[in-house]
């Protein structure tokens, strides 16, 4: 049998049981009337003008739940290449889906793989012990610092595995492509 509904207290109840209950629902009475003025939007609050529209939101990615555009966005890092086409099917997706964030952050790791691929083809590779800490980690005394009063010291020997994995699962791609062409 299932539990009899709750009574749901008044407004007057909460108010006599909990100090400050309710304190800033007259608008007249709030802590900042002096400074709020809202006569310029009284029904939102809000005290501007909707801007102009930025031109080229055509085509642009935007959620399933807005009608359109935000009316400034950045154009500074279009969507390219693979790792664009999974953003853009992840934007067919509504935010209260898995799925969208998913293929989001999948899109994102792509495009940092993209970049250290074409970076170290370009003669420019990440500098992966500098980068990941793991200098830092063997010569600057990084276990040591973390032994006694620290509480994180449990997963110190999972952090270069966690900060390195992709760098890790790259060089047994490596080492495996090399071993079977040695067979051959």
């Amino acid at each position: 049998m299932a539990d009899p509904p709750r009574r749901v207290p008044s407004a007057e109840e909460l108010r006599e049981r909990i100090p400050g209950w309710g304190s800033d629902l007259d608008l007249d009475d709030r802590p900042s009337v002096p400074k709020l003025s809202r006569s310029a939007g009284a029904a939102t609050g809000a005290h501007w003008d909707v801007p102009e529209q930025q031109p080229g939101g055509e085509g642009r990615e935007r959620s399933i739940e807005h009608a359109h555009v935000t009316p400034v966005f950045g154009t500074a890092q279009p969507l390219q290449g693979l790792p664009g086409a999974v953003r853009r099917f992840g934007y067919r997706f509504g935010e209260g889906r898995l799925a969208h964030w998913m293929l989001l952050i999948v899109g994102d790791r792509l495009d940092v793989a993209t970049h250290r691929v074409t970076d170290a083809l370009r003669g420019r590779p990440d500098r992966v012990i500098h980068e990941t800490g793991i200098r830092a980690e063997v010569w600057g005394h990084g276990v040591a610092s973390r032994k006694g009063s620290r509480t994180d010291w449990r997963h110190g020997l999972l952090d270069p595995l966690v900060a390195n994995w992709g760098w890790l699962a790259t060089l047994g791609a490596v080492v495996l492509v090399v071993r079977k062409l040695r067979r051959r």
